[in-house]
């Protein structure tokens, strides 16, 4: 098979300064990609700023022979996001590719998770990432092409311990991948959602040590690569992704029950059909759920 490039195209990476991000935005440009490298260069709990981690990164592009340009704004605020935007456009004329990857940890039990601990890690994934999308959109939507990559996490996906801020923001990326799709899919927009499993340093108090040397971001890079190239067709997907294995993630429907005279008393006895797995239903927009669903019901 050819390699895959993208000679000619603008990629924006948010989060690019460490870990993850700083793994994608590597690749892109080596195979031809013009990056803005974004990052706030804050903490894990995303106190504090820095143009230091943006700026090595866009440095290490270039020193490699590839175009990029760093960039500190918050993608959590209309300004930051409008700005990130803006600096691909004045840079490079055009945005291609967003690879929202930015955000920040504060784990706490949910009985000690103060409001501010919850809402911060909504603004910075949840609000983030609608932010820069937004302000790309249009202007992908304008060109008739477009890629757009969240990162989820199998904390959204399948819950976690001392993460229901980040778990919830995670799911909440899960909606707004498929949301994307589905109105951007006139205009050539493919969005998608990776779940990786990787060591860097927002998981690096999780994930036991030995996942340090298998577990890397390069193994995640891949995937956002393809899923960001042009010939990827597939939309409002989510994949779970780490140490070299790729699966895709639905949401599906088992076959339910139903009855004409329903109580408390008969949805205990029935738990079990309830319950069911088999045969399951995988609707991918919520038109094809509720026909589907009203059927069963009528």
């Amino acid at each position: 098979m050819a390699e895959l490039r993208f000679d000619g195209k603008v990629a924006i990476v948010t989060g690019a300064g460490h870990g993850l991000g700083r793994s994608h935005a590597l690749l892109l440009a080596e195979r031809g990609a013009q990056v803005v490298v974004n990052d706030l260069g804050g903490a894990l709990d995303g106190t504090g700023a820095s143009t230091g981690p943006a700026a090595d990164v866009a440095a290490l592009i270039e020193k490699n022979g590839g175009a990029a340009i760093a960039n500190a704004d918050n993608v959590a605020t209309p300004e930051g996001a409008q700005a990130i935007v803006q600096a691909a456009l004045d840079t490079y004329g055009r945005i291609d590719i967003l690879v929202n990857n930015a955000g920040i940890l504060r784990d706490k039990s949910f009985g000690k998770m103060s409001v501010e601990e919850f809402d911060g890690v909504l603004a910075v994934h949840v609000r983030g990432s609608f932010l820069v999308s937004r302000m790309a959109f249009g202007h992908m939507k304008e060109q008739g092409y477009g890629r757009i990559v969240n990162t989820s996490s199998p904390a959204g996906l399948f819950g976690n311990f001392g993460q229901a801020n980040y778990s919830t923001a995670k799911m909440g990326l899960v909606g707004l991948t498929k949301t994307l799709g589905i109105e951007g899919a006139r205009a050539n927009i493919k969005a998608n959602a990776i779940a990786p499993i990787a060591w860097t340093r927002m998981t690096s108090s999780l994930l036991p040590a030995e996942f340090e040397a298998k577990f890397t971001p390069e193994q995640i890079s891949p995937l956002v690569a393809y899923m960001c190239h042009e010939t990827c067709e597939t939309s409002g997907e989510v994949f779970t992704v780490g140490a070299g294995r790729v699966a895709r993630v639905f949401v599906a429907e088992g076959p339910g029950w139903r009855t004409d005279d329903i109580s408390i008393e008969s949805i205990a006895e029935n738990w079990d059909a309830i319950m069911a797995e088999q045969p399951y239903l995988h609707p991918t927009t919520l038109g094809q759920q509720a026909s589907a669903s009203m059927q069963a019901m009528l």
